[in-house]
């Protein structure tokens, strides 16, 4: 491991890093390189997403894993400059979908079907094909079903910089299950510019279609 840096040695590298990254960097890997404290580069990363809220850059954090982006509202001008089709759109089935797995995640399909009180496999077929959801374990039941969870793309397409960020549910009534006792693995998708009018998820959009 390198000698540590200066503070602001260290976050000029972490900038540098992030910036030219095509994917997110996990934080233990950026003390690795510059041989910074975990602790310290956490610091260093909310300094950054602090500065970079009057830009059009911000920074994105997903468990131990972080990724600088475009800003939401910047969204429709980088589409168009990359040639990326600005009309697919969500239906209300998959985003109802979405949501509650925003919010229960990690859940297994079996009880997002429960949930909702029909079979999702289209849904979720649709939003892994989107790359807003991906699998991040395996419950301990039968059959050992996938556990789903939300992806850096979900957090470009609804403009937030990190899972915590959605939109409290107070009203929301939703079925336990027991997938929140199983250990999920830390497996995200890579990220994608995101899309252009993507609006956090409300509690209108919690209830089945």
């Amino acid at each position: 491991m390198p000698d540590p840096l200066p503070y602001d040695a260290t976050k000029r590298i972490i900038e540098s890093i992030l910036f030219v990254a095509d994917k997110p960097v996990d934080v233990a890997t950026l003390g690795r390189i510059t041989g910074a404290d975990p602790r310290w580069v956490d610091e260093i990363v909310e300094a950054l997403a602090s500065e970079y809220q009057a830009g059009g850059l911000r920074v994105q954090r997903n468990g131990s894993a972080v990724q600088i982006v475009t800003a939401p509202d910047t969204a429709t001008y980088v589409q168009a400059f990359l040639g990326i089709d600005e009309n697919q759109r969500l239906t209300h089935g998959a985003i109802v979908a979405l949501t509650v797995i925003a919010y229960k995640q990690p859940i297994t399909r079996p009880a997002l079907d429960r949930i909702l009180g029909k079979n999702c496999d289209w849904h979720v077929a649709s939003l892994k094909a989107r790359e807003l959801i991906t699998e991040v374990g395996r419950a301990n039941a039968p059959g050992r079903p996938y556990l789903y969870g939300t992806t850096f793309t979900f957090l470009e397409h609804f403009g937030l910089e990190k899972p915590s960020d959605l939109p409290p549910l107070p009203e929301l009534e939703i079925i336990e299950t027991t997938d929140s006792s199983v250990s999920q693995e830390d497996d995200f998708v890579e990220d994608s510019v995101a899309e252009p009018d993507g609006q956090p998820p409300s509690p209108e959009q919690i209830s089945a279609p």
